[in-house]
């Protein structure tokens, strides 16, 4: 049995592939085949963040994961931008010759994938954004009243992105993760999801689900349909930021739904 496994180890680990935007390149891993998911992750994080999807869908569809510039195997950018964060994600998709995606952005990952479908609207056949708002008009208020991501600060935020369930393994797996990236990506990257220059009031017409954690207070979030007509939100009881990660039962089945029923390949 050994040998077989042996034998078999190659086949089953996933080959990384590199695109590349502005000189950097760019990591990413392709598993599974048919229409194609691709998976952005957050702020200071990496395509480790949808371990438990990635194994749910590849059965059935084409997944596809990524490392932003800055973070995870890929480039160091001299600057960082949304902008820059969603042409990686389109240097990606031309890559594996997908015609039209489902983008699906935790936190940061749904700024970015939002920005994704103001610049690249023809090869969107939906977004959904875990735990992140694709509405960032509040954050305008927030970049008037913000302070340098120092290395104290960033290790506040990641603390505060539990809750009482999320498990000691699950956080210790988290703060790892995040803690990685350089302070230079934790700042850059940090103030690119608060740059005025990203506001936008252009409507989205592609289908738009919010998954979000029990720690946020949806209140007023309503307001995402104003720009994106075909968006629904639902909240996933008892869990943190890392919702994917805590809960990925419900997650999945949730993401599945989507894609079976209102993802527009």
């Amino acid at each position: 049995m050994r040998w077989l496994l042996a034998l078999l180890a190659p086949l089953m680990v996933p080959a990384a592939h590199a695109a590349s935007v502005d000189g950097l390149n760019i990591h990413y891993t392709v598993r599974g085949t048919g229409q194609t998911i691709i998976f952005v992750h957050g702020w200071t994080c990496d395509d480790r963040s949808w371990s438990r999807q990635v194994p749910a869908f590849q059965k059935h569809y084409r997944v596809v994961t990524l490392d932003l510039p800055g973070h995870g195997q890929s480039g160091q950018p001299t600057a960082f931008s949304i902008p820059l964060f969603a042409r990686a994600v389109e240097a990606v998709r031309a890559e594996v010759g997908a015609e039209r995606v489902v983008l699906v952005g935790h936190s940061m990952g749904a700024g970015v994938s939002r920005m994704y479908a103001l610049m690249y609207p023809q090869h969107l056949a939906g977004l959904v954004a875990a735990d992140g708002t694709l509405d960032i008009r509040p954050f305008a208020e927030l970049a008037k009243r913000a302070t340098p991501m120092t290395h104290t600060r960033r290790v506040a935020a990641i603390e505060g992105m539990f809750v009482p369930q999320t498990s000691e393994p699950l956080r210790n797996e988290i703060r790892a993760m995040m803690l990685r990236p350089s302070q230079e990506t934790s700042m850059g990257a940090n103030a690119a999801m608060l740059d005025p220059a990203i506001q936008s009031d252009q409507v989205v017409n592609v289908p738009a689900l919010t998954i979000w954690a029990s720690s946020r207070n949806p209140a007023g979030l309503e307001r995402t349909r104003e720009l994106f007509p075909d968006w629904e939100g639902v909240t996933i009881p008892n869990t943190g930021h890392f919702l994917m990660m805590e809960q990925p039962r419900k997650f999945n089945a949730l993401l599945a739904a989507f894609l079976k029923k209102r993802a527009k390949f």
